[in-house]
């Protein structure tokens, strides 16, 4: 099961950068691939995607989400794949954000693309894309403060 774990570090407080990473609805904005997610309700998403031709829609449940720390889930139909995103305060200014995937490939282009690190190099290019958003903003467009 391939798995991607990147990091970058963001010019805002862990507050603000862990706020707008629980608006979920907000990150075709800054994730290549993902077309829409649809907040269900307080534990639920609806994501749809459309990565190298291929449209995938599927459930995922927020298993564990804590303010200021960390958000977790997993799928819960299609594409079996679960992930982690941590927030470290570097200084009152700085925030390390953390992504851990793991996910199971199913296509003869998802195994090769793993194999080439396809996914890590998109994995890392979503964060610099949010460090962008993030500090172009200078605060969060909503935050949900729930601890799951």
């Amino acid at each position: 099961m391939p798995n991607v774990e990147q990091s970058i570090d963001v010019d805002v407080p862990v507050r603000t950068a862990y706020n707008q990473w629980t608006q979920f609805e907000s990150f075709p904005q800054f994730m290549g691939g993902v077309d829409s997610v649809t907040q269900q309700d307080e534990t639920h998403t609806h994501w749809k995607t459309s990565i190298g031709g291929v449209e995938r829609e599927f459930d995922a449940k927020i298993t564990e989400q804590h303010p200021d720390e960390r958000v977790a889930w997993t799928s819960t139909d299609g594409k079996t794949h679960a992930g982690v995103v941590t927030f470290h305060r570097i200084s009152d200014t700085t925030t390390r954000v953390m992504v851990q995937i793991d996910w199971e490939t199913e296509s003869l282009a998802e195994k090769l693309g793993a194999a080439v690190s396809l996914d890590d190099h998109q994995v890392k290019k979503d964060l610099k894309k949010f460090k962008e958003f993030i500090e172009s903003r200078g605060s969060e467009t909503g935050a949900w403060r729930g601890d799951v």
